[in-house]
């Protein structure tokens, strides 16, 4: 066991990737010589040269589509975008081109690339740099989506997403950067795709993603004072998409939450309540109920920011009124 930071993390499982395949390179804005814009990258370019950490110019469709020729030509290309808000420029190369090429070309070529990004609230850093844009890239097929939570699952996911022979999305939260816990690197991985139950309780299910399981986490140990038991369930991926594992526990306890910090409006949020009350709506006592970000644009206030996604208070509260606490504020 090691603790490390959640970017440690991140380097870690670049650094070993790296060093077991020869084809990983990463490509992106900084990510040689400064490091990276969080820091992740600090360290490899001494370590594996600017022949395979390639800096480039601010142009992220260039970027992307690099990488895209890079994977069809046999390179396991890492690209970096410094915020999630700049991946609609790269829509082309990433939706129309990495997402479909597998079946363009009948299944005689893949894209085994990752694009790593940061996303999320937290940071102050206004409207254009703080957003939580996974259901774009969760409505296109062919691209896989990972969101890791844990110090542990962002070393484990990107190895796992070093290895997969199609398009991988890999969004860190900005916010989880300086996160530590103990992991163990020599663990086995966790299965992809499969979601993780933190805690199990008999009253109440908790869906969720990213940071907003910690915040997740924290309304369950507070709704446990009051005698709410909540199950909690981390997706860790939303594709692929553990739908089996949130069936499990729906049909067990019959309400469910979903809770994320991309917006309401056609949202991962709306997503997983349709399909919840599509597929396990007999078991249902109450409607579901969607915990998300306001459609609004994210303010650079930080109180007008904190309170635009949901809060540990907010979650808390709006699952004591599931079960019927009425009282709760």
């Amino acid at each position: 066991m090691a603790e490390m930071t959640y970017r440690d993390a991140l380097k870690q499982a670049l650094r070993d990737g790296m060093a077991e395949d020869d084809t990983v390179m990463v490509i992106g804005e900084e990510v040689g010589r400064y490091g990276g814009a969080y820091g992740v990258t600090k360290g490899l370019y001494e370590e594996f040269g600017a022949d395979r950490m390639i800096d480039t110019p601010i142009s992220e469709p260039a970027i992307v589509g690099a990488a895209v020729g890079a994977a069809m030509s046999g390179l396991r290309p890492v690209a970096e975008l410094m915020y999630v808000d700049f991946i609609g420029m790269t829509m082309d190369q990433l939706g129309n081109q990495a997402a479909k090429i597998r079946y363009m070309f009948g299944g005689q070529v893949g894209v085994p690339m990752v694009l790593r990004t940061q996303g999320g609230t937290g940071r102050s850093a206004g409207a254009q740099h703080s957003q939580s844009l996974e259901a774009y890239v969760m409505h296109t097929p062919g691209l896989r989506l990972v969101m890791p939570a844990t110090v542990s699952d962002a070393y484990h996911l990107l190895r796992q997403s070093l290895k997969q022979p199609d398009p991988v999305v890999f969004i860190e939260h900005k916010a989880l950067y300086t996160m530590k816990e103990d992991v163990d690197l020599a663990a086995p991985a966790p299965e992809w795709g499969k979601a993780r139950v933190h805690r199990t309780g008999d009253d109440l299910v908790i869906v969720t993603y990213s940071r907003q399981l910690h915040h997740a986490l924290a309304a369950a140990e507070a709704m446990a004072g009051k005698g709410v038991e909540a199950t909690v369930i981390d997706l860790r991926s939303l594709n692929p998409l553990d739908f089996d594992t949130v069936r499990e526990h729906v049909e067990r306890v019959g309400r469910v939450m979903v809770v994320s910090e991309g917006v309401m409006t056609a949202g991962v949020g709306a997503e997983l309540s349709a399909r919840i009350h599509e597929e396990c709506f007999d078991f249902l006592a109450e409607p579901v109920i969607r915990v998300c970000g306001e459609d609004i644009p994210i303010s650079v206030s930080v109180e007008l920011e904190k309170n635009s996604v949901p809060t540990v208070a907010f979650i808390q509260s709006a699952g004591e009124k599931l079960v019927g606490l009425r009282s709760a504020a």
